[in-house]
């Protein structure tokens, strides 16, 4: 993956200071794929891209590792979060609706993005990667071709 950007994050805050600040930058229709390992930080982020996006309760953001999507409403339309973990291809990813969910007007984000085998167009991509000695989260950043969208 090339990375437009390249962020470090040394604790929980910092990478809510940077889902707040990529959420608010994102426009739908917009897909962001994020991948990293278990407790990387993929719903911290989410949450965090949540609040950029002005859903209107950040707090009942959760994983979906269980109902696989979640959907919140925004000022700025529908987000949905969707979790791939449990799923395996294009089987799976159809008796859940994501064909659909990846055609509708919304900022859909996807965690563990790397086992999506869906065509999706210009996703952003966020990789987690973190030091086992530190701690400390490296967020490579790949916004596509057309960039993450400005708020007009």
């Amino acid at each position: 993956m090339r990375a437009d950007r390249i962020l470090r994050s040394g604790s929980e805050e910092e990478t809510r200071s940077i889902g707040l600040r990529l959420g608010r930058k994102l426009q739908p229709p917009r897909v962001v794929l994020l991948t990293g390992e278990l407790g990387a930080g993929k719903t911290v982020l989410t949450q965090a891209m949540a609040a950029g996006l002005q859903v209107e309760d950040p707090s009942l953001v959760r994983s979906p590792s269980f109902t696989l999507i979640n959907e919140y409403p925004s000022a700025r339309g529908r987000i949905y979060h969707v979790d791939l973990y449990r799923l395996e291809g294009a089987d799976d990813f159809h008796s859940i609706g994501l064909e659909e969910i990846l055609e509708r007007e919304a900022v859909v984000i996807i965690e563990w993005g790397e086992k999506l085998d869906l065509p999706v167009n210009d996703p952003v991509r966020v990789r987690i990667l973190v030091d086992p000695v530190s701690d400390e989260r490296l967020l490579e950043i790949d916004a596509g071709e057309e960039g993450v969208r400005r708020k007009e």
